[in-house]
C-alpha cells in the first residue's frame, strides 16, 4: 500500500506539471528574419560583473567562496565631499552575470534566443553578419546613478545603428528588474537629466529607438527591498553587503517605492503619512548612515576626530542628495506624457508573498519599525497582518508594482500621477532572480519579438490606461 501511495504521488506532482511548450517547433518556421530589429537585454541590479581595471581580477561576484563568505566592501563608491559625487574607481563592467554560485540568472534566456529565436549574438562596435537575427548584452555598472546609465545606454544604441548603417533603426528592449526602469527613463527623456528641480518634460527621444519593450520583474512603482537594503544591507551567501556601502549606490535610492505607494501603515491597519524620501526620517529611526554602527565602521579607519567628523558629514550630505534625486526619478517615470508611441508588455511573478509594506509600532514609549509580521507585538483584533504587509509577487517586486498600481484591487484606477502606457501583462509562478528560465516567459517573449506586428501584440487583451 506504501509503495502504490509513493506512485500516486509521483503522478500527482506530474499532473500539476503539466505538458511544456514545444519551442523549437514552435518558433522554427521563420520565413523572413530580416523585419525583425536586433534585441537588447538590459539585466538588472547585480546583473553585471565588475573587475579591476589593471588586474582583471573579479570583483563581483567572483568565485563561488566569495558569493558565500565576502561582504564585498570593496565595492563602496568614494564620493567627493566638493561635488558629492561618486568619484572614479578602478573597477570596470566585464560582462553579463549570466551565472553565478551554480546558479543561472541570464545565460537561460541567451540560449532561448538563440537556439529556438534564431538569434546571433552581436557586439556592439562590430558590423553585423547579413541573413540573420541579431541580439546585444548591454551590461553597465549597476552601482551608479541610472541617469548615467541611460547616457551609456544612449551611446550604446547609437553604435548599433551606425553597425548596421541604419540611423533610424529601432531595437526590441528585453530589460530585467532596475533594466526596466533605466529602459523607461531613456524611452521618455532620451539622454537629459531631468532630476534637478521638479519639473519633468516628456519628449520621448528615446522612444524613437525602440520597437517593443518587455518588462521583466521591473518595480515600475519601486520595492520595500529597496528601503530594507538601505536599512540592513544587501545579503549575499552567508554575509551581507554593508549598509554604509550599499549607501554609495545612487542606483540603491532610485529603487525605493513611489510616494503614492501606501506602504507605511501603522498597527491599525491604518496609512502613516511620513516622508520616506526625506533624511530626517532616516535620522529619526537611526537607519542608514544614521546608524551609530553604520557610523562607527565609517570611521574606523580614520585616526583623526576632525577628519572622521568631516567624512561622516560627507555621508550625510551624500545621503540627502541622493534620497531627493530617487524621490525625483520615481516621479519622473509616472508623470503624465503625450500619447506614446511605446507601449510595455511586462511579465512578473505574482504567486510568492512579497513585502509591501512596513509598519510603525508605538511601543515601550517610541515608535518601532516592523517589517515582518512575527514582529509586531501589540497585535490589533481582526487585522491579518501577513495580508497588511505582504502582497503577491517574485518576492521582490509585488504585482501592483509591476503594473503600475497602487492595489492589488484591478477595478481601482491608476492615480493620475502614475502614468504608464501597459500593453499587457502575463503572470508568472517564479521567484524574481529565476524569471528569465521560466519556460512559459520564454514562450511568449519569442512570440512577442517574432510577431509581425510592429506596434501592438494581443490589443484585445491590452489593459487599457486608466
Amino acid at each position: 500500500m506504501r509503495g502504490l501511495a509513493v506512485i500516486a504521488a509521483v503522478l500527482a506532482l506530474g499532473a500539476c506539471a503539466g505538458p511544456s511548450p514545444d519551442l523549437a517547433r514552435l518558433y522554427s518556421l521563420q520565413s523572413n528574419p530580416d523585419i525583425q530589429p536586433p534585441v537588447v537585454l538590459i539585466p538588472g541590479a547585480l546583473g553585471s560583473r565588475l573587475a579591476h581595471a589593471h588586474s582583471g581580477q573579479e570583483v563581483w561576484p567572483g568565485p563561488v567562496w566569495k558569493i558565500v563568505f565576502a561582504d564585498y566592501s570593496e565595492l563602496a563608491l568614494e564620493i567627493d565631499p566638493e561635488t558629492l559625487e561618486p568619484l572614479p574607481d578602478e573597477l570596470v563592467v566585464s560582462g553579463l552575470t549570466d551565472k553565478a554560485a551554480g546558479r543561472d540568472f541570464y545565460s537561460e534566456i541567451l540560449r532561448v534566443l538563440e537556439r529556438y529565436g534564431g538569434y546571433r549574438r552581436a557586439t556592439a562596435g562590430e558590423p553585423p553578419g547579413r541573413g540573420a537575427k541579431h541580439y546585444y548584452v548591454f551590461t553597465y555598472d549597476w552601482r551608479q546613478d541610472n541617469v548615467r546609465t541611460v547616457r551609456e545606454l544612449d551611446a550604446f544604441l547609437e553604435q548599433i545603428r551606425r553597425d548596421h548603417g541604419s540611423p533610424r533603426l529601432k531595437v526590441d528592449i528585453i530589460a530585467h528588474s532596475m533594466g526596466g526602469l533605466i529602459a523607461r527613463y531613456y524611452g521618455r527623456y532620451g539622454t537629459q537629466d531631468v532630476l534637478d528641480d521638479n519639473d519633468f518634460p516628456v519628449s520621448n527621444r528615446g522612444a524613437e529607438h525602440m520597437r517593443r519593450v518587455v518588462l521583466l520583474g521591473t518595480p515600475n512603482l519601486g520595492t520595500v527591498k529597496a528601503f530594507r537594503t538601505l536599512r540592513e544591507g544587501s545579503k549575499v551567501g552567508l554575509n551581507r553587503i554593508p549598509r554604509d556601502v550599499v549607501a554609495t549606490f545612487p542606483s540603491t535610492y532610485q529603487l525605493l517605492p513611489h510616494p503614492l505607494n501606501t506602504w507605511l501603515v501603522t498597527a491599525d491597519g491604518e496609512p502613516l503619512e511620513r516622508d520616506v524620501f526625506s533624511s530626517e526620517f532616516w535620522r529619526r529611526f537611526g537607519m542608514s548612515v544614521y546608524d551609530q554602527g553604520v557610523r562607527e565602521r565609517i570611521c574606523e579607519d580614520i585616526d583623526d576626530p576632525q577628519r572622521a567628523e568631516q567624512r561622516l558629514r560627507t555621508y550625510e550630505a551624500y545621503f540627502e542628495k541622493r534620497i531627493e534625486r530617487a524621490r525625483r526619478f520615481v516621479w519622473s517615470l509616472t508623470v503624465p506624457e503625450p500619447e506614446p508611441t511605446v507601449r510595455f508588455i511586462t511579465f512578473g511573478g505574482d504567486c510568492t508573498l512579497t513585502p509591501a509594506r512596513i509598519l510603525v509600532e508605538e511601543w515601550d514609549g517610541d515608535s518601532r519599525l516592523r517589517l515582518e509580521p512575527s514582529e509586531i507585538r501589540d497585535r490589533r483584533e481582526g487585522i491579518d497582518y501577513e495580508q497588511l504587509l505582504l502582497e503577491p509577487g517574485d518576492g521582490v517586486v509585488t504585482k501592483p508594482s509591476l503594473i503600475a498600481r497602487q492595489t492589488l484591487d484591478p477595478t481601482v484606477s491608476r492615480h493620475r500621477y502614475i502614468y504608464f502606457p501597459l500593453d499587457y501583462s502575463f503572470f508568472l509562478c517564479e521567484d524574481h532572480d529565476q524569471l528569465t528560465g521560466n519556460i512559459h516567459f520564454q514562450d511568449n517573449l519569442l512570440h512577442v519579438l517574432l510577431s509581425a506586428d510592429s506596434t501592438r501584440i494581443g490589443p484585445e487583451a491590452r489593459e487599457r490606461q486608466q
